[in-house]
């Protein structure tokens, strides 16, 4: 299985994200249940966050274009492919 780690960073005032917050974590509500997302969190210090999603990079794209954040021209996002070979106890279910 194919993932990709998605970093988020602000383009504005973390305040300012409060505002989208709650229609961003629906978002991922949803990418949670529909088997896209495997993990999402903030970074920290909160300038962004971090995603692991399933798919390819053009998949995780098309995906994060209706992020409520990037709808809003709120956030960039960078996107890196990534191929899991090894996995701790509990998180087998990424690996290929």
């Amino acid at each position: 299985m194919s993932l990709v780690i998605v970093e988020l960073t602000y383009k504005v005032d973390p305040a300012e994200i409060t505002e989208l917050r709650p229609a961003h974590l629906e978002w991922l509500r949803e990418g949670l249940m529909a088997g896209r997302l495997a993990l999402s969190g903030r970074k920290m210090p909160v300038t962004g966050g971090m995603l692991i999603v399933r798919g390819t990079v053009e998949e995780a794209q098309a995906w994060c274009a209706s992020d409520p954040f990037a709808l809003a021209d709120v956030a960039e996002y960078r996107f890196f492919a990534f191929e899991p070979s090894l996995a701790a106890p509990g998180l087998e279910s990424l690996l290929p």
